[in-house]
């Protein structure tokens, strides 16, 4: 008997640090639970430093939720905690609930705060909490008032913020930026522009951008972008303002990811601005072309690694700009929306001194996708590696087809490896 009753409450002897990690990757509420299960450590969720408050969804009265909420805070014992986290999407809270919260994990000297909730009310004491470092605010709802940001802001810890505004982000997210002298990392969507207001990101601390906007009237906006030690950037939702970069010094990697792009020229220019990056991603769905193929394209002259999803990785965009990158060494290609194969004018430099891996995403062995193949097997003259991940949809006899196909291809490079990998769903 007594060996089973030890087998049971095994966990309680583990190390109290461990307890305390375990316990914090849960929400909340489930760790509450877990501890008064146990003797020995009924009261570790009172020292735990990550509260984390998800959504309930059996819980349609949102008074039980708050009670809660207040009850874990009133009976907290730390005196300091790293991450306090509200995600309350699907439940609906008081604004004044929320502020009082907040102002609870302020008093707690919280370093992170993750707020996701359908109304919010911002506490003064938000502005100048010189603990924090990081701040994530996303609002599922269209309240103009939500980012009553006063000012001055005065955030002198603050490396990485993370906002979702519903509109002009000039008047509420800007002053949250502006007030944070070491920012690093910024994430903003816009969830809907109508305006042609600038938008000017002057910021010398910051190391990772990222910029969505999800929807906005055919009205040209500007963005100037000066910020030399940017290291990451990304782009997404919807292409509608024209980027303009006075430094982008130190860019390693950009990221673009559209479902509209308003203006062709928008994207040449974009392109251009990031000209200097050595890694780009680059994603576009149900767009004709991306690019214009009589529009120029800049050199990518330090360009190593390109990646293509969609109607950007159509065969006549791909090669316009792998005639512009005559140092690409890694190329990876995902689900290109293609119907034809139109084999290039010439031969991009690349291919014939640079390009060493190819990956081909989700591939369905069509025609096309193998006259593709063919070309690049067949003139790609230092290629080491080509690997094949076949699409879900492709049946495992299609695939042993493929495999047999590209056997038969001759290779411009002797010491070209085909690695291939099958995804079939089919049993």
């Amino acid at each position: 008997m007594s060996s089973i009753s030890e087998n049971v409450d095994r966990l309680t002897c583990l190390p109290e640090e461990i307890i305390s990690h375990i316990l914090s990757l849960i929400p909340i509420r489930l760790a509450v639970q877990t501890s008064i299960l146990s003797k020995k450590w009924r009261y570790t969720w009172m020292l735990l430093k990550k509260l984390a408050f998800n959504d309930y969804p059996y819980i349609l009265d949102r008074d039980p939720l708050s009670k809660f909420v207040d009850s874990v805070l009133e009976l907290y014992k730390t005196s300091h905690i790293e991450v306090f986290r509200l995600h309350f999407s699907d439940n609906w809270v008081r604004k004044s609930n929320v502020s009082k919260w907040i102002n609870e994990a302020i008093r707690l000297n919280v370093r992170e705060i993750d707020i996701q909730v359908k109304l919010l009310e911002l506490p003064l004491r938000l502005f100048t909490c010189k603990r924090l470092t990081k701040l994530r605010l996303i609002v599922n709802c269209n309240d103009p008032d939500v980012f009553n940001v006063p000012s001055p802001v005065i955030l002198p810890c603050l490396k990485t913020l993370e906002i979702s505004v519903n509109g002009k982000p000039c008047t509420n997210a800007f002053i949250l930026i502006n007030g944070s002298p070491t920012l690093e990392s910024l994430f903003l969507e816009v969830a809907w522009r109508d305006d042609e207001e600038e938008y000017n990101f002057n910021i010398p601390t910051l190391k990772r951008l990222e910029l969505r906007t999800r929807k906005c009237l055919s009205v040209i906006n500007k963005v100037v972008l000066n910020v030399p030690n940017l290291e990451y950037f990304l782009v997404g939702g919807v292409l509608c303002s024209l980027f303009v970069m006075k430094d982008l010094s130190n860019l390693v990697e950009a990221t673009f990811s559209f479902y509209e792009i308003r203006f062709s020229h928008l994207m040449s220019e974009l392109l251009k601005g990031i000209s200097e990056a050595k890694s780009l991603s680059w994603s576009t769905s149900n767009i004709d072309l991306p690019i214009p193929l009589n529009s120029p394209l800049p050199k990518f002259l330090n360009l190593k690694r390109l990646e293509l999803k969609g109607s950007c990785s159509r065969w006549l965009s791909m090669f316009h700009v792998l005639e512009n990158s005559c140092e690409l060494e890694h190329l990876c290609i995902d689900e290109p929306e293609e119907f034809c194969w139109i084999e290039p004018q010439q031969i991009p430099t690349c291919m014939l001194s640079k390009l060493t891996t190819l990956k081909f995403k989700r591939c369905e062995g069509r025609k096309w996708d193998l006259q593709f193949l063919e070309y690049m097997l067949g003139n790609s003259e230092v290629l080491k590696t080509l690997t094949i991940i076949t699409s879900e949809s492709l049946h495992p006899k299609g695939e042993m087809r493929l495999c047999a196909q590209l056997l038969k291809f001759p290779r411009a490079s002797r010491s070209c490896e085909i690695h291939f990998v099958g995804n079939s769903t089919y049993n």
